[in-house]
């Protein structure tokens, strides 16, 4: 119910490589992003392709992985609370975290919902 589920979770090499080379890439104060529209073969067939996304934090902005894990954590709750900004047409999303201060929740929130809506924006063009 409050959690992220596996499909959702962007994993494996190949998807991960092709989204960085092939994907959009953006940029808010604290978070660099890039996105990939998918296309697959079942969303043709009337079935909903679920969005995915991926959370960095780096180890050279954050020696601890306290500090790493607790950034990941607000990053991922900001995305799973503002999802519905984004139809589900499997999308892939990377959230880089780019700052070398920690942010609160409702700032990342608000920068995660600005990126959720110019996403959604380009692909309604």
């Amino acid at each position: 119910m409050f959690s992220l589920p596996k499909t959702e979770r962007l994993r494996g090499k190949t998807t991960v490589s092709a989204l960085m080379t092939k994907g959009r890439w953006g940029f808010t104060s604290d978070l660099k992003y890039c996105y990939l529209r998918h296309r697959s073969l079942k969303s043709g067939e009337g079935v909903e392709v679920p969005n995915r996304i991926l959370v960095s934090v780096p180890k050279r902005l954050f020696k601890h992985a306290v500090k790493r894990n607790l950034l990941k954590r607000r990053l991922r709750e900001a995305y799973r609370t503002r999802k519905a900004l984004l139809k589900p047409s499997g999308t892939y999303i990377l959230f880089l975290y780019n700052s070398k201060e920690i942010r609160d929740y409702s700032a990342l929130r608000g920068q995660i919902e600005h990126i959720l809506t110019s996403i959604s924006d380009e692909g309604q063009s």
